[in-house]
């Protein structure tokens, strides 16, 4: 891994990969493409160290001309997908611009990277590495009891977002088995942590509070998430690209499940101590429960024991302590967030998919 191609690298957990690969010996540059999207910020990007090892460029992954430049000019030997629309709800009111991010825009990337790095059959692919970022949403929802997933749980998905992610794995795993292209698949658990744009729940919850919104839960919040702090995923990705196997596919997970509204709990006991509200009110009593999501998963639960035994890898972070350390982020860091909440388009957004339901 010396010069790598991350995509989307301005969006939440993409962002947070730059960070932690500038810190990282062994990489000598890094390029970033992001088309800049309504969650692809620039302030995310703020701050980088190591600056001189890092390009940035503007651009869509499905500009075959764009990728090509890149991989030829940076002589590119790694690439980490995680250009993605990812939103559930987004993607059940226009399904269509998942399908040309998640599906047509990792084609692209696989079809201009096999191009390029095997030069008619000339190129050493072995020493390359094509490493894609899917979800656990691909498999379906597990029912009260059951097993958690494991890679060879069938795929299951029940939106369009989950649908998208699961095209794009099949078409890196066809280009692995036709091609033999270089290929790994990580499966990854709810993230959260710094950067993460608040139509999540957690940043959702934390901004909504201290500014004295309703937090909505969807349904009576009784569905059950595996949440992983987004360092901790970044080291489980890295790990996965030095070592991992090719073909292969890791599920990476936090080990634990606690219910949404759980979740919003516990951040608003977090907040209760971090920024007391005055006259004995506590901040759940801005919970309210809004009609549930169309087709909504019941539960995801990760088998992380294949990452563990053949990577070494273990999520480090505590649920309670991320949450505490991401809470601290979002009210450490009040211009990022005044910028998103000022947005019109996060305004016309939030309006649309929670205050009207």
């Amino acid at each position: 891994m010396k010069s790598v191609l991350v995509t989307g690298g301005a969006g939440f957990i993409g962002s947070n990969f730059v960070r932690y690969l500038l810190g990282c010996h062994s990489v000598i540059h890094i390029v970033n493409i992001d088309a800049l999207t309504y969650a692809g910020n620039p302030e995310n990007l703020e701050g980088l160290p190591n600056l001189h090892k890092y390009t940035f460029i503007k651009g869509d992954i499905n500009s075959s001309s764009i990728i090509e430049k890149i991989l030829t000019d940076f002589n590119i030997d790694t690439i980490v997908n995680f250009a993605a629309e990812t939103h559930v709800d987004r993607s059940i009111k226009n399904p269509e611009k998942f399908i040309q991010a998640n599906i047509d825009g990792t084609f692209n990337l696989l079809e201009t990277a096999r191009k390029i790095w095997f030069n008619n059959g000339k190129s050493k692919s072995f020493l390359k590495r094509f490493h894609h970022i899917s979800t656990d949403e691909v498999y379906g929802s597990l029912k009260p009891g059951a097993s958690p997933f494991t890679e060879r749980t069938l795929y299951d998905p029940h939106s369009p977002y989950s649908a998208s992610k699961a095209a794009s794995d099949y078409l890196a795993k066809s280009y692995y088995y036709t091609y033999g292209m270089p290929i790994t698949i990580s499966n990854c658990s709810n993230n959260y942590g710094p950067y993460q744009y608040p139509e999540k729940l957690i940043p959702l919850t934390i901004l909504n509070a201290i500014q004295g919104k309703v937090i909505p839960v969807y349904g009576i919040g009784n569905q059950i998430r595996d949440w992983i702090f987004v360092k901790d995923h970044c080291e489980a990705i890295f790990q996965i690209i030095k070592n991992g196997r090719i073909g292969e596919s890791y599920n990476i997970g936090g080990n634990n499940q606690p219910t949404n509204l759980e979740i919003v709990q516990l951040i608003c006991k977090i907040l209760d101590k971090e920024l007391p509200l005055t006259r004995q009110k506590t901040y759940s009593q801005l919970i309210r429960f809004i009609k549930d999501r169309p087709g909504h998963d019941y539960r995801y639960a990760m088998d992380i024991t294949k990452i563990q035994n053949e990577l070494g890898w273990t999520p480090k972070v505590t649920l309670e302590n991320g949450l505490r350390d991401t809470v601290d982020w979002y009210l450490n860091h009040k211009e990022w967030v005044n910028h998103v909440l000022n947005n019109p388009q996060y305004q016309d957004w939030f309006d649309q998919f929670y205050q009207n339901k």
